[in-house]
């Protein structure tokens, strides 16, 4: 039931509009609005008022509570921390501690409090790639509930949902929105547009390869242009034409998890994510039951886009990377683009983009202009036409059943505030990490577009829909996550061959699966396995029904390169806007 306030809202304000505390917490929000926000904002400062005022009444029961909240350490979750929180603080009189640790810590901790029952924080922000864990296991409030039932008096009604660009993202099959999204990026193709656009190096590459240097469409062009710039002296010694990592460590597993199969063409057609095969080539029935992710049960793990995706990994760390890649961790080899000696990177987090940006880089211009840009993806020789492309990161406000009704309230003011349209297009320029379509079209970043490398055009292009994360197909993402990671360190060190390595993964994937359907804790959405048979009787069934996994092995995986002009395909976007 709702919680009951002691007083009515009215006499509450009765009985604190002159009270010494109640003028210094407006005192401190008009400061900060001053300060920190400004122009800023998508709302006038007359509406900013309005909703710290707010804020403010909602959070008079709770002051003087402290709560504890959690998140993964990044630019966006630092402004947060150091800023917002104290600025919340000021505001509602609940204390607020925000800490900032490792994306796996943050996982290992929500874990903990899952399966213990014990209120380790009151709220976290954690990938939407749990939106299936969430969903199956029934521990993550429904906060379509919680805000109709037990959150409703402190449910900002200006909130605004729909201007959310995330939310199907967080959307379980049941219709319920379980998180809230804080958070978001992508990871697109990165390339130094300065060498691309070259004219030297236009008439070298289309002598060379016989067509146009671009923004490459397919993986064909992109090892074409890969092999190119390796070992070019670009004027500050010898080039490489690739980058990425290789070193067996948990990083490693997000590599792959993050889409990287479904770039090569793995699952079926989908958006945001493949059905009845996902990205993960894990299969589920009619009812969101996995079946299988090994190939023998319908699933593509293990199927030929996997390995031909592993493969072309392998292929070009060890081929057009640095040497030293092959012993990087996802943090070790982020920095390296920047340091001007990487002519392209297929694989590149818009995250970066704040710390790719500042001033003195060998990959900046002198009037704050970058050397590179960003761009979509390229696509293997698998994909087709309606599957998604790439991977959206959307870090999102979850609350647990077993945080008590009072500190989830109060948390979930916090969760709001620092998503709110007052601070949200400040926040967007401080982090570049855009969870609100009123933010992404504010005029500020119209202007600050050419400084930012093609990510608001991006942000604002229609192809944006193609990027998305993991989805409700992965029944526990902390178990099977984990498993990446170690298979794909065996075919990047040679252990194993990539078939090897995929089948050992999918197998390993099922297992666990396996044990989920024998211990009944999801109930009837959890796994449900098929019985096996061959890749020709499942890409039989699969074609039947009108879908496409697990695809048949092709005879030539190297089909004819195809790049596109950058500022033409940027132009494209602004016409179909």
């Amino acid at each position: 039931m709702k919680r009951q306030l002691l007083f009515s809202t009215a006499a509450l304000l009765a009985l604190s509009v002159s009270s010494p505390a109640w003028s210094q917490s407006m005192d401190a929000g008009l400061k900060f609005l001053d300060e920190e926000i400004g122009d800023l904002s998508t709302l006038s400062r007359a509406e900013q008022e309005a909703e710290l005022q707010w804020f403010m009444e909602a959070a008079a029961p709770y002051v003087g509570m402290d709560i504890k909240v959690v998140s993964e350490t990044i630019t966006t979750h630092e402004y947060e921390s150091k800023v917002l929180a104290p600025a919340f603080t000021a505001l509602t009189g609940i204390k607020v501690t925000h800490d900032l640790i490792g994306e796996g810590d943050v996982v290992e901790k929500l874990q903990t409090q899952m399966q213990s029952g014990e209120n380790i924080y009151d709220a976290y922000v954690n990938d939407s790639d749990l939106i299936g864990t969430h969903w199956r296991y029934q521990q993550a409030r429904s906060l379509t509930d919680w805000m109709a039932d037990e959150g409703a008096d402190v449910t900002n009604p200006k909130l605004n949902l729909d201007d959310f660009i995330g939310l199907e993202f967080t959307t379980a099959p049941d219709g319920e929105l379980y998180q809230l999204p804080d958070q978001q990026f992508a990871n697109l193709y990165w390339f130094r547009y300065d060498w691309f656009s070259d004219p030297e190096v236009q008439a070298e590459f289309k002598e060379e390869y016989g067509y146009d240097l671009g923004v490459p469409v397919n993986w064909s062009a992109y090892e074409d242009i890969a092999e190119f710039f390796t070992g070019r002296d670009m004027g500050d010694g010898p080039v490489y034409g690739h980058m990425d990592y290789g070193k067996k460590d948990p990083s490693l597993g997000w590599r792959f998890t993050d889409a990287w199969l479904s770039m090569a063409g793995n699952g079926d057609k989908g958006i945001p994510n493949g059905l009845p095969v996902d990205e993960w080539g894990i299969k589920v029935d009619e009812n969101s039951r996995p079946v299988g992710s090994c190939v023998a049960r319908g699933g593509d793990t293990n199927g030929p886009a996997s390995v031909y995706a592993i493969a072309k990994y392998l292929e070009w760390l060890n081929n057009y990377a640095p040497p030293e890649a092959q012993g990087m961790t996802f943090s070790e080899s982020g920095p390296v683009p920047a340091q001007g000696g990487v002519a392209q990177q297929i694989f590149w987090y818009t995250a970066f983009t704040a710390d790719m940006v500042k001033e003195g880089l060998p990959v900046m211009n002198e009037d704050g202009t970058p050397k590179w840009r960003m761009a979509p993806s390229p696509h293997g020789v698998y994909w087709k036409d309606g599957m998604k492309l790439g991977y959206q990161d959307v870090g999102s406000w979850t609350i647990l059943k077993s945080t008590p009704v009072d500190r989830a309230q109060a948390a979930w003011l916090y969760a709001q505030f620092v998503t709110s349209l007052t601070v949200d297009v400040k926040k967007s320029h401080v982090g570049l990490t855009f969870v609100r379509e009123s933010t992404i079209q504010h005029d500020s970043f119209t202007e600050r577009a050419d400084k930012l490398g093609g990510l608001i055009e991006f942000y604002r292009s229609p192809a944006r829909v193609q990027w998305s994360p993991t989805g409700t197909n992965v029944p526990d993402y902390p178990k099977l996550a984990q498993l990446w990671w170690q298979a794909i360190g065996d075919a990047s060190s040679g252990a194993k061959t990539p078939q090897e390595a995929m089948d050992s993964l999918c197998a390993e994937q099922e297992s666990v699966m396996a044990r989920l359907e024998r211990a009944g804790v999801q109930g009837d959405i959890g796994p449900m396995l098929a019985e096996e048979h061959d890749l020709a009787y499942w890409n039989a069934d699969a074609v039947s029904k009108g879908n496409l996994a697990p695809q048949l092995k092709l005879d030539n995986e190297d089909e004819e390169p195809i790049t596109v002009d950058y500022d033409e395909l940027v132009k494209s976007w602004a016409d179909a806007n």
